[in-house]
């Protein structure tokens, strides 16, 4: 069988199996955005804005210098900072430039609007489930925490005499983390870099499998690691990656700025106009809640994983450090909308373009710049590949143990080499279903605890003493 084709004979059967398991539709529209969109409203209104009047404070926790020190008396194993960092590059992956650039082609400029408005609302979420996993924590035999939706669905649940509910949803949770730390957290990212590297030495088109490979075999140079040192990774590549797409993104702007006036109403009047999308208004709303949910993964129940190794004791205190994740994602995603719309690289791409929509736009500047986004693609894919690996092991740990690591480890290799060498339209769709996925149990607990997070943010307020 030709390698190249290798990856989709894999892929194809599953991605359809579990598509028509889990993405059941009313009207055209997946219950599970229905899902993940209504828990990210409900929890603005019942958390009372706390993704807007907790944000100042979470921006002063990043600057405070007490939140880069270990403190040797609180319970934990990386500072508060390298946790959310840790997050950070897990989350803000390709799926802020791919799947954005994506989300433009398909849905039409309008997509970017909600795109926006979804990572905005999705911050309460987030500041739910991580506040949550940091109350339901515990320190394993060998001193490593433990913390996530698997924690609190198994004793969250048990308290409430709902035990072996609990029980069968974490292992409902381990499954599509597992699932998606393969899918979304590594083969999704690998596909795209070895995506922009063809572009860049189109001579090693037909060779496309040794830049797979050279991925996969630096990523399995890290996995044998512990949180620890993905999180001192995450600490170096998380602001770098960060800081040198906005730059490049805001030089493409300010390079087309004639256009952005027409770019800022195509995005207005595309959100709101049924013609926007060609799927119609429906399809681009669609579109848009699934890019928006997988780039931020608000609600999905991964970031708590990271957050709960933080030494910090106010659980509250790490949820509101949580709240700009999904605010530098919807951020990165304004800008690579803005960037492929006032350059129109978007026109006539199809799904199968991913990245390269990105790179037209780079291109508008000087051919040279791709360059600078292949940079940009790799350090977005490794942060987040690495971070995905430390979910993906937590989750595998809960359903087979410790002892099979070293097996899961070389699978997440494999399937580093396997999605580089796959198309990325079955890439994306395998991606989608396990990742979203992962927000059915995961909502279920923070409604079923959702009193336990109001009182644990009431109380840090008043700790803190902080006034509106």
């Amino acid at each position: 069988m030709d390698i190249s084709t290798l990856g989709e004979s894999l892929l194809t059967p599953l991605a359809s199996a579990l598509s028509s398991v889990l993405f059941f539709e009313v009207s055209g529209f997946p219950l599970i955005v229905v899902w993940l969109m209504a828990a990210a409203v409900f929890f603005t209104v019942y958390l009372r804005g706390v993704n807007f009047r907790l944000l100042p404070h979470s921006f002063a926790i990043i600057t405070r210098k007490s939140t880069t020190e270990a403190n040797s008396e609180r319970t934990g194993e990386v500072s508060p900072l390298q946790a959310m960092l840790s997050a950070v590059s897990a989350t803000v992956g390709l799926g802020s430039i791919a799947g954005v650039s994506v989300a433009v082609a398909m849905g039409g400029p309008g997509a970017i609007f909600w795109i926006v408005v979804i990572g905005l609302l999705g911050m309460a979420t987030k500041f739910a489930e991580v506040t949550l996993s940091m109350q339901y924590r515990k320190i394993a035999p060998d001193g490593k925490i433990e913390g996530g939706p698997i924690q609190y669905l198994h004793d969250g649940f048990k308290e409430r005499g709902l035990g072996w509910l609990g029980r069968v949803l974490a292992y409902m949770f381990a499954l599509f983390c597992l699932g998606g730390s393969f899918g979304g957290g590594n083969m999704f990212q690998s596909n795209q870099t070895v995506k922009i590297l063809v572009n860049e030495f189109p001579s090693m088109a037909d060779d496309a499998w040794m830049f797979s490979a050279g991925f996969a075999l630096i990523v399995g140079l890290v996995l044998f690691g512990s949180i620890k040192r993905i999180a001192k990774v995450a600490e170096a590549v998380a602001p770098l990656k960060g800081i040198v797409y906005l730059a490049c993104a805001i030089v493409i702007v300010g390079a087309n700025i004639d256009a952005l006036p027409d770019a800022l109403s195509s995005i207005f009047h595309g959100a709101f106009t049924a013609d926007a999308a060609q799927g119609g208004f429906l399809g681009m709303l669609i579109i848009s809640f699934k890019r928006a949910l997988f780039a931020n993964e608000a609600g999905l129940g991964s970031a708590p994983i990271a957050h709960a190794a933080a030494q910090v004791d106010e659980p509250a205190r790490e949820g509101t450090l949580a709240l700009v994740e999904p605010l530098f994602t919807a951020f990165i995603a304004l800008l690579t909308g803005l960037m492929v719309t006032v350059t129109g690289a978007y026109k006539g791409a199809s799904i199968e373009d991913g990245v390269l929509i990105a790179a037209d736009a780079f291109a508008s500047v000087s051919p040279w710049f791709t360059i600078m986004l292949a940079v940009n693609v790799f350090l977005f894919a490794y942060g987040t590949t690495i971070g995905w690996s430390y979910y993906g092991e937590i989750a595998w740990t809960h359903l087979f143990g410790r002892r099979g690591l070293k097996f899961y480890y070389v699978l997440y290799t494999v399937a580093c080499f396997v999605g580089g060498i796959s198309h990325f339209g079955v890439v994306l769709e395998l991606s989608d279903l396990f990742i979203l996925g992962m927000a059915i149990p995961n909502i279920a607990a923070l409604y079923l605890l959702r009193r336990q997070i109001r009182d644990a943010m009431d109380r840090y307020i008043g700790k803190m003493i902080i006034t509106w």
